[in-house]
């Protein structure tokens, strides 16, 4: 532990009077932990300061984070059988629907990750490693299938299917994680009809040309087969296409729909990533982190 060195003066005036004030300016530095306070163990990154450390723990320690997801699942559900009634009732934009709904048997449209299955653990380690996302630690955990599902999923999506309603699985999982996701939502306790519910990243769509992770081909498969009651994400793409992924053109498609959250489509809190995060910086992962950190630091509203 470092301490400022008082000057003899000082050290004088602090011993004979007790209350001298100090003559230097400059502010103090603040101590640095005992080295006693980090584990041996740990490597060296996990000290490093990490963007992700709050939205991880806030995730994981919050009754609020857990509050929030259950608000989300038990209005849905309250809004279940009303979606069913109504024979015009469709969560899908018409851009995307390319037929009519009416006469499909009903479906709900789920995303997995931070929406059906907590992924919060593999963040935490990239925190404790000092490392970003990538594919072979994401297989990896995946592989685990030790996701847990998010508080009042579960007793939504079996409402759900007491009423006949399909899950589809919409992910940007690829589709060659499908057993090990399948196994996973089937431990967590969710409702999986059969393989076909899982449509992720990679599905072929006939005439339909999907860009990079967009979803709007695998909704546009799902609406060939059923009427699509509502659609459950933690990102604006879980729910439509975006053309622009710049801040301008993510608040526009929200102004456009306002009116479907709440209703149709359920938004749920994930401050960990998501396509919020490159808009700020456009897009362009190849920069270096802390090139990135500056972006999102000039994206900040500072009060005057």
């Amino acid at each position: 532990m470092q301490h400022r060195v008082l000057s003899l003066s000082l050290l004088a005036c602090a011993l004979a009077l007790g209350a001298c004030q100090r003559t230097d300016t400059a502010p103090a530095k603040p101590l640095k932990p005992a080295a006693a306070t980090v584990p041996a163990s740990a490597p060296k990154s996990a000290t490093r300061p990490d963007d992700n450390l709050n939205a991880v723990l806030w995730m994981q320690a919050s009754v609020e984070y857990r509050a929030s997801a259950i608000t989300i699942y038990r209005a849905a559900a309250d809004r279940l059988d009303r979606a069913l009634k109504e024979k015009h009732w469709d969560a899908l934009v018409p851009d995307e629907r390319g037929n009519a709904a009416t006469g499909l048997a009903p479906a709900v449209i789920m995303d997995v990750d931070e929406t059906v299955l907590d992924n919060s653990p593999y963040q935490a380690r990239l925190i404790r490693d000092g490392k970003e996302f990538d594919e072979v630690t994401w297989d990896a955990w995946v592989a685990e299938k030790k996701a847990k599902p998010l508080p009042g999923v579960v007793d939504f999506a079996k409402a759900a299917a007491a009423r006949g309603v399909t899950i589809l699985y919409l992910s940007n999982r690829a589709e060659h994680l499908q057993e090990a996701t399948l196994a996973n939502l089937r431990a967590a306790g969710m409702p999986v009809k059969d393989d076909s519910v899982f449509l992720g990243l990679g599905t072929v769509v006939d005439d339909c040309e999907q860009n990079g992770s967009e979803k709007n081909c695998r909704r546009r498969l799902a609406g060939q087969k059923y009427r699509v009651l509502m659609q459950f994400g933690d990102q604006i793409g879980d729910f439509v296409q975006v053309v622009a992924n710049t801040p301008a053109g993510r608040s526009q498609l929200l102004d456009d729909y306002r009116d479907w959250f709440g209703e149709r489509w359920w938004m749920l809190p994930n401050p960990s990533y998501g396509g919020w995060e490159p808009a700020l910086f456009n897009n362009d992962f190849a920069q270096p982190r802390e090139a990135r950190r500056e972006a999102k630091r000039q994206a900040l509203d500072v009060a005057p």
